[in-house]
């Protein structure tokens, strides 16, 4: 029995870029989507930006971290391991194995991601 795919939540739209990616949200979204990217490539400043899993993906020997701007959130994929490290500053939003949600509505925690980007960083050059 096939399975069905999950429709993908921007249609049939296969992002290039990450700056295509950030300019199909609203303007107070990119501002968000802006600011993570920000953190990131100053977290990691040898990653390469690309589109992988059809959202913002930062690589160096492997992924980093990829975002994605959602409806209410904006979901951060640091791995299931940046996760287990940073259980306890990670309280307060919502998690699942290699996923947080940053609410739209709250300040994003600006020294956490780059605290877990950080961490990415060593943890793949460790690995490599």
């Amino acid at each position: 029995m096939a399975t069905k795919r999950k429709p993908s939540p921007y249609g049939s739209v296969k992002f290039k870029t990450i700056d295509e990616y950030h300019a199909s949200f609203a303007p107070e979204v990119q501002i968000i989507l802006d600011h993570i990217r920000e953190i990131i490539n100053l977290a990691a400043p040898n990653a390469a930006e690309t589109i992988s899993y059809n959202i913002p993906t930062f690589k160096q020997n492997k992924n980093l971290v990829h975002y994605a701007a959602h409806k209410e959130h904006v979901g951060f994929y640091p791995t299931p391991s940046a996760l287990e490290v940073f259980a306890e500053k990670l309280k307060r939003f919502k998690t699942s194995k290699g996923a947080i949600q940053f609410p739209i509505d709250k300040p994003l925690p600006k020294t956490l991601i780059k605290e877990i980007v950080k961490f990415r960083v060593r943890q793949d050059k460790a690995n490599n």
